[in-house]
């Protein structure tokens, strides 16, 4: 059985959102990649951007930065 850790999920409105959060993360160097959204998470376009609890801050900073359209940053165990 795998083990269950905790991850900081963000979502987004739509796969446009996702894919830009997927494109400043990369170019900014930032851990995490696209995931489909967990079940007890809720977003418009199924997909969710997983990363380490511990960048949470640092993505905050680029999402607001980036002026990046998030549904919301949430920490989740799974």
């Amino acid at each position: 059985m795998r083990q269950r850790t905790e991850k900081c999920v963000v979502t987004f409105r739509t796969t446009a959102g996702a894919m830009a959060m997927e494109a400043a993360c990369s170019a900014a160097g930032l851990p995490g990649r696209l995931i489909p959204v967990p079940r007890s998470v809720t977003a418009g376009c199924g997909l969710c951007w997983a990363a380490p609890p511990e960048s949470r801050e640092v993505l905050e900073e680029l999402v607001i930065k980036k002026r990046l359209d998030v549904d919301g940053i949430y920490a989740i165990i799974f």
